[in-house]
């Protein structure tokens, strides 16, 4: 890809809640169906996305995650939370493990609660599988182990996820292909065929639309190649007889979702501004308001290691 290419980051963290929001039980039963089959289903499950981020409102990290809180019942009648840990970013963080059980200590201290974490691995380092934080210091010893689903041990299964009616089979081969393809053309041509596989499953309307968004979202391409994706998937839908995607509307939420996603950019940057170095100066908020998404993402990570505000803004 060129640089004008590579200048459209991905935002994964946003397709990931998205999913996990329509499709908790189809995530379980796909990623970690022993968990799904101790769930009492018909007692349904509610998210508790304000008791998480009381939670983790004083991290001073600038990294965004696709955590999820759920509350569920298991077939014993017991209430349990389910944590779950999306781990997106394109680099491992040697701190995974810690912040797991960081948060599971947090939330099990403050409402009394079971809670189950669960992580999931959207990296590509074949060596990165964090399951266990372990802490020992003259003679106290503790030991926290969680299970985890790596995403690239599909790449094995690619049949079965294909063949798969579950949703979440078509979430995950669209974060593999997002993580893996570099090359616009190849990103394009894939994202047709997973379309087309998408339209062939038989869901209703409002799956389409939803699914057909998220994985949108997910495999971003290069702005050139994309009236001609428009043009693909518009064939697709006349062969299928399927006239679900409307490109007008779908450019309307592909700005919608950028302009969410650089408000949100934004407003995590000066919290963190204001946490370290205190309310931002003029100056600094100027250069937040006139920067791209790539540049409030590298200023953002800068804070962790910056001595001074000047520092955040270093190229």
């Amino acid at each position: 890809m060129s640089d004008a290419d590579t200048s459209r980051s991905s935002d994964h963290d946003s397709p990931w809640k998205m999913a996990l929001d329509a499709y908790f039980q189809e995530f379980l039963g796909l990623l970690f169906p022993d968990i799904e089959k101790q769930v009492d289903w018909s007692r349904g499950y509610s998210f508790l996305d304000n008791e998480l981020q009381k939670i983790t409102a004083d991290a001073h990290s600038g990294r965004r995650y696709a955590d999820k809180l759920i509350r569920v019942y298991a077939r014993d009648g017991s209430e349990t939370w389910v944590l779950i840990h999306v781990e997106v970013q394109g680099e491992p963080e040697d701190e995974f493990a810690e912040r797991m059980y960081t948060y599971q200590y947090r939330l099990r201290d403050r409402y009394g609660m079971d809670v189950v974490s669960l992580a999931v691995l959207a990296d590509t380092r074949e060596t990165f599988r964090p399951t266990t934080f372990h802490y020992e210091r003259w003679g106290c010893e503790l030991t926290y182990t969680f299970p985890t689903a790596k995403l690239i041990d599909w790449e094995q299964h690619w049949e079965a996820l294909e063949q798969s009616p579950n949703e979440m089979s078509l979430v995950v081969m669209a974060q593999l292909h997002a993580k893996r393809l570099k090359d616009g053309a190849t990103r394009k041509d894939t994202k047709v065929a997973l379309t087309r596989l998408l339209f062939e499953r038989g869901y209703e309307r409002a799956e389409v639309v939803r699914l057909f968004n998220i994985i949108d979202w997910m495999i971003q391409l290069p702005h050139g190649l994309e009236p001609i994706f428009s043009h693909e998937v518009d064939e697709i839908q006349e062969e299928k007889k399927m006239a679900y995607v409307n490109t007008l509307e779908r450019q309307a939420l592909a700005k919608e979702r950028q302009e969410g996603r650089m408000t949100a950019l934004e407003s995590t940057l000066r919290k963190l501004i204001k946490l370290k170095f205190g309310e931002p100066p003029a100056w600094a908020d100027e250069k937040i308001k006139q920067a791209n998404a790539d540049q409030l993402d590298d200023w953002t990570g800068s804070i962790l290691t910056a001595e001074k505000l000047e520092a955040v803004f270093t190229d």
